[in-house]
């Protein structure tokens, strides 16, 4: 059945239509006339009903509705773009020679109305392959294979494609074990956020055992601030620097009339007796 979907193709829709017919045989009906009769029972939806649209027995051959069938479901913008692919045809990496050959006959074939002839397919797909399985051609021949015919060239192509799976495969693009230094970038990632990984766990138990380490440690001498005693009061100061305290203030207004030199914080009471003594001398 024939829906008119993007992805069918009306020509081999058109060829396995025929195939069928050719089974039937009706007795007193030409070939031809069965083959119209029974082609609107091949169509579905909206196909059935598009050719339903023609009045009458417009459509009288069945060469008549495979023209308006191909007009519609085969415009000449699936023409040009089947060309197209044809033209730009190319060997894949990994493709042998009998794997190239039959997805450019198939190209071919999905676009019947291509015009190239058997000598311009040929060099198509000669042009459109690797530089290895061209070099293997020529050295077949013993010289360059366009300038065979397109029969001999494309016999010395089929059987080399028919044993060319040891031989014709690009051995460059084979892939082979790989190196340290040839990892793809996956398992590079990967190789990377692993290291991190193990980087993060140390780091993390070494932040782990800080607290300890500054528990049980003992600081440094060099980090000691060694104070000197006063040697007039034996307090943790510079000598002379000595701070009044309540039971010496007493004692300094006892002793304020005496000779004695006492110091107040840094030689204050010294100062203030010789400025008596100067007064009665005075």
């Amino acid at each position: 059945m024939f829906n008119g979907l993007p992805n069918e193709d009306p020509y081999a829709y058109l060829g396995t239509y025929i195939e069928i017919c050719n089974t039937v045989r009706l007795a007193g009906m030409l070939e031809d006339a069965v083959r119209l009769s029974l082609f609107s029972f091949s169509l579905s939806g909206e196909t059935k009903r598009w050719l339903h649209s023609f009045k009458g027995n417009i459509l009288k051959t069945l060469d008549e509705v495979v023209e308006k069938f191909l007009k519609k479901y085969f415009p000449k913008c699936k023409t040009a773009e089947g060309k197209a692919a044809i033209l730009s045809f190319h060997q894949f990496a990994y493709e042998s020679l009998s794997e190239a050959l039959e997805r450019f006959r198939g190209l071919l074939r999905k676009t019947p109305t291509h015009g190239f002839s058997e000598p311009i397919q040929l060099n198509i797909f000669i042009d459109g392959l690797r530089p290895q399985s061209k070099q293997l051609l020529d050295a077949s021949v013993g010289g360059k294979i366009k300038l065979k015919t397109p029969e001999e060239a494309m016999e010395l192509i089929e059987n080399m494609g028919s044993s060319d799976h040891a031989i014709l495969r690009d051995r460059a693009h084979i892939p082979t074990k790989r190196s340290l230094l040839e990892l793809s970038s996956r398992d590079a990632l990967l190789a990377q956020n692993k290291l991190l990984s193990k980087q993060l766990e140390a780091l993390t138990e070494a932040l782990c055992k800080l607290p300890t380490q500054l528990h049980v440690g003992q600081p440094s001498p060099s980090f000691i601030l060694q104070v000197a005693d006063c040697v007039i009061c034996g307090g943790a100061h510079d000598s002379g620097c000595c701070i009044p305290t309540e039971d010496t203030s007493h004692e300094v207004n006892y002793m304020g009339n005496q000779p004695r030199i006492t110091f107040n914080a840094c030689g204050y009471s010294r100062f203030q007796h010789g400025q008596q003594y100067n007064q009665q001398q005075g």
